[in-house]
């Protein structure tokens, strides 16, 4: 865990911390699919993201998902970071995307660092800042790009997140992170690889061009 801590955040925290946090924290793997944060929970304790992805949906009023961001390798998410604090349930639904490891911090810990460690209270505040113009780019992905132009955004992001020009999902699951129809979705998917974008295989888009 410890050689897994110092890549992640050994550049972030100091050595004292970094200490406290292997000693304190609890490691939790996850995999594919596993739902890590639910709609509804009470989040006891902070995410340090060591290892894989995570992506984070937020549930709409017509019982549907929405795909907020995604987690990466030395990010937390300020979503459960806010309802920590506030002893509040949670809004957001999180989920592996790639199987890696993640550091839970107990609740207590995260304001006594924050007046203890320099590091721990500016990685706390960039963590809401960098959720925030995420969630400002979701919005405005949604309110100002076409079906296309969101499907497009979604195909590009999680590529960078597999480090892969091949998306592994199929047309139903791109449908339901969008929340929209199948049959747009693969209707799209279509148009973009007459285009020549992608190319469609059976449960995957290689993306041609970027």
């Amino acid at each position: 865990m410890e050689d897994l801590l110092y890549k992640a955040y050994g550049h972030v925290f100091e050595e004292e911390l970094l200490q406290e946090i292997a000693h304190l924290a609890k490691q939790v793997a996850y995999k594919e699919g596993d739902v890590l944060i639910d709609y509804g929970q009470y989040i006891k304790s902070m995410p340090l993201l060591l290892s894989g992805a995570v992506k984070v949906m937020r549930e709409d009023y017509d019982s549907g998902e929405l795909l907020l961001y995604y987690l990466e390798k030395g990010d937390t998410c300020a979503m459960s970071m806010s309802c920590c604090m506030g002893e509040k349930q949670s809004e957001i639904r999180a989920i592996g995307e790639v199987p890696g490891i993640l550091l839970m911090i107990p609740i207590q810990k995260m304001s006594e660092w924050i007046g203890k460690y320099k590091s721990w209270m500016v990685f706390v505040f960039e963590s809401y800042n960098n959720r925030f113009n995420e969630l400002l780019n979701a919005v405005d992905t949604i309110a100002f790009l076409d079906m296309k132009g969101r499907l497009l955004n979604y195909l590009f992001e999680k590529s960078k997140i597999d480090n892969s020009r091949v998306v592994n999902k199929t047309h139903q699951d791109i449908a339901k992170e969008l929340n929209t129809s199948r049959v747009v979705v693969s209707r799209l998917l279509k148009a973009l690889e007459t285009e020549g974008r992608i190319k469609l295989n059976r449960n995957s888009v290689d993306i041609l061009i970027k």
